[in-house]
């Protein structure tokens, strides 16, 4: 058995392995997806592709990654070799949403030996900017069958014995907009597993292969129990709650998501039975995504410092009805699912457990992640390009604290595209960029306030995809809290004299559209809910908000006392 203190510093070495993997992606990356908004994750597995642990970035990625990494080693077994890794993002075989590919790259302890021995795997995904599909960004708002979405790959060998498998590779470029991005992204994910590889071989030298494979054992052991304590703390029961999606995109409106969420002593199940059937729009979330949103919620209301890897997730089970939004089967359209499904997932698990403890959850975030990609030819060098971003927005208000403003939310934690980087890589110009005042909720604690976008289209004819949410269904509130504002978007044409108080055209969310040179684009996001009793809010906070105008004396004299700020 291994010690406890060796065995703490085994698990923090993992941890650090994960890190490193993922400050390697992100520096080395091309796309401004990845170096700048973080839109990748990274984790390690042991020889049983059970993950031992991750770079807390992206949830909606995390917690699907050992489907991933599953579906690599059922395609391949033992047959991978020192220097292999398998690439793949099909969602109905371990994958989320075509953009998303994942690298699985297997680590052994002695490579130069005639029979090494498989100790490990280093996976990470990256959201790449373009994989093909009727829309460039490979986010098509109008898509109904996952054939439109772009380039679908099961698993498949693109690197072996350390070399890339060149007709693998000129596949996939051959099918995607922006060829030379694409090729940098994946050899950066590349370094990334190759960086965990020489880690791990450090951690094989000091304490050898047997004794680092029972630590990872031990490590998955003891977050088991730590989750389990956790869940015997809620009441036996059951919790029930439901939300809806705004729609499909393809006239499909108010789509339902169910959790019935049941604790039994120390183990939780959560059903979503009574969730709408698989849709012809683009929101159906394959299992891994379902499974990886119910993973993030429930780590939210136990105990987000219990190391995240396979033992957390024991004593949770999962029953997702085959053919609906939460579970659908091929050739449903899907890349709306990892997006915006993702978090409505998120939003009914959340809403169930604060049936029973409120005071573990937080009121609804902003709930979507307000998808838009542009694309087309860059007149500054007549090649083509593919913008993909997701916008912030409002976070929940809870117990004791106001939501944060103007932040991804949730399933979607990546940073945004810098107005500088933004303006420098693509032919647009960021017009305008700011907190959506009286957006947030009103309550004992205010949500956080959503934002405004304004992206201009310079000097060419662009294509333009949104995918969002939360435009007709407000986040909700707890305890009396308000819900937060909607979102909405409009475009206005390139005669528009003024933006910054007209209200335009107003977009579907879930849309595409083709932009002259000059449109210009207003994404505005949802707040999120508030927490309480508005009457119980602090004056000096309500004050405070005045002060810096993230509320109007209108929204004051609504929900407070002294719209005036005295």
């Amino acid at each position: 058995m291994v010690d406890s203190v060796t065995l703490e510093v085994i698990r923090n070495g993992c941890i650090a392995i994960a890190e490193e993997m993922n400050a390697n992606l992100i520096r080395t990356g091309y796309s401004p997806n990845i170096k700048e908004r973080r839109d990748c994750s990274c984790a390690l597995f042991d020889a049983e592709g059970e993950m031992i642990s991750q770079a807390e970035n992206m949830p909606v990625h995390l917690g699907a990654m050992p489907f991933s990494v599953a579906a690599a080693v059922d395609a391949y077994g033992g047959d991978l070799e020192p220097g292999d890794a398998v690439l793949l993002n099909d969602p109905f075989r371990g994958g989320a949403h075509l953009p998303d590919l994942t690298l699985v790259s297997p680590i052994f302890d002695d490579p130069e030996s005639e029979n090494p021995d498989l100790v490990a795997y280093a996976a990470n995904r990256a959201h790449h900017a373009d994989v093909g599909g009727s829309t460039a960004g490979s986010v098509a708002a109008d898509s109904t069958e996952i054939y439109q979405e772009g380039l679908r790959i099961p698993p498949v060998k693109l690197f072996a014995g350390g070399e890339v498998v060149e007709d693998v590779m000129e596949m996939i470029l051959t099918n995607v907009r922006t060829p030379d991005e694409r090729r940098g992204d994946i050899r950066a994910q590349e370094a990334a597993n190759e960086t965990a590889r020489e880690r791990v071989h450090d951690l094989v030298d000091d304490y050898g292969a047997s004794d680092l494979a029972e630590a990872f054992g031990e490590v998955k052991d003891y977050s088991e129990r730590r989750m389990r304590a956790e869940i015997e703390a809620f009441p036996n029961g059951t919790y029930s709650f439901e939300d809806v999606l705004d729609d499909d995109g393809r006239g499909n409106t108010d789509l339902p998501v169910e959790a019935t969420v049941t604790v039994s002593g120390d183990e939780v199940g959560v059903d979503f039975s009574g969730t709408a059937a698989q849709t012809e729009g683009p929101v159906n979330a394959v299992l891994a995504v379902t499974s990886s949103a119910t993973y993030y919620a429930i780590r939210c209301v136990t105990d987000p410092d219990i190391p995240p890897n396979h033992g957390c997730y024991r004593p949770i089970t999962i029953d997702a009805p085959e053919g609906s939004i939460v579970n659908p089967e091929p050739p449903a359209a899907v890349v709306g699912g990892n997006l915006e499904t993702s978090q409505r997932v998120t939003d009914v698990v959340l809403g169930a457990f604060a049936t029973e403890a409120p005071e573990r959850v937080t009121a609804a975030g902003q709930g979507t992640m307000n998808n838009i990609t542009f694309g087309g030819t860059d007149p500054r060098s007549d090649s083509p390009y593919a913008f993909y971003e997701t916008q912030g927005g409002g976070f929940g208000a809870r117990e004791g604290t106001d939501g944060m403003d103007g932040v991804h939310v949730h399933m979607s934690n990546t940073m945004n595209t810098p107005a500088e980087v933004l303006e420098t890589a693509y032919p647009l110009r960021v017009r305008r960029y700011a907190y959506r005042p009286d957006s947030g909720g009103a309550g004992e604690f205010r949500g956080g306030l959503g934002l405004r976008r304004d992206i201009e289209v310079r000097g060419h004819t662009a294509r333009f995809s949104l995918l969002a949410d939360r435009h007709q269904h407000a986040p909700y509130g707890l305890l009396g809290g308000e819900p937060g504002e909607p979102g909405a978007a409009y475009v206005f044409d390139p005669d528009a004299d003024d933006t910054d108080d007209a209200e335009g055209e107003r977009l579907p969310q879930k849309s595409v559209h083709d932009l002259p040179p000059g449109t210009v684009v207003s994404v505005r996001t949802p707040g999120a809910g508030g927490y309480g009793d508005p009457a119980d809010r602090d004056p000096d906070a309500v004050e405070r908000d005045l002060r810096r105008g993230k509320i109007s004396d209108e929204y004051a004299d609504r929900y407070h006392e002294g719209g005036d700020g005295e």
